[in-house]
């Protein structure tokens, strides 16, 4: 699902809100707004599943997390339950449990950076897909980052980013 927005001071975006005002007034769709939500009979939760784990990664996570000061390195937030030790290289690409192949990010950035929406420069720079706009028309706080230097760095040389790992996100990943 993708959502759109309209301006009512534009033409089109005042004939719309007109619209959904005339359709309120319409006693049959007043009783469905009214009605209030009903639980449906059957189970609350689904089948048991099992799921493989990934051997090492609350290690990779605790690592990361101190080597980057329990920040997030794009927005240097601090808010720790929603930061997540992302790896640059996919652990299920073959890119291993190693701090130079992570980034503590808040959780959002995270899943952007999974998705090849946001990525980091070998030069340390975010990089922000213009498809977050074309698809969803938003994306105002992440663009505003677009082409920052990384917020926070690990203090010892060996445990900040792999420009190897880097250069792969980017290259491979990445859908800028």
């Amino acid at each position: 699902m993708q959502g759109k927005t309209f301006d009512t001071e534009t033409t089109e975006g005042a004939w719309l809100w007109s619209e959904v005002q005339l359709r309120l007034q319409d006693k049959a769709n007043q009783d469905i707004v009214a009605e209030p939500a009903t639980e449906c009979g059957g189970p609350r939760f689904g089948e048991l599943f099992l799921t493989q784990a990934r051997l090492g990664q609350g290690s990779f996570k605790t690592l990361v997390g101190e080597a980057y000061q329990r920040r997030c390195a794009i927005t240097g937030g601090s808010t720790f339950p929603v930061l997540e030790a992302a790896h640059i290289k996919s652990y299920a690409e073959g890119g291993p449990h190693r701090i130079s192949n992570g980034m503590l990010m808040r959780s959002d950035f995270h899943k952007l950076f999974d998705a090849g929406f946001v990525s980091v420069t070998p030069e340390l720079r975010v990089r922000v897909s213009d498809q977050i706009k074309d698809k969803w028309f938003n994306g105002k706080a992440y663009y505003k980052l677009h082409d920052q230097p990384l917020a926070v760095m690990p203090k010892l040389d060996s445990q900040r980013p792999d420009p190897e790992f880097l250069r792969w996100h980017l290259n491979e990943h990445f859908v800028g």
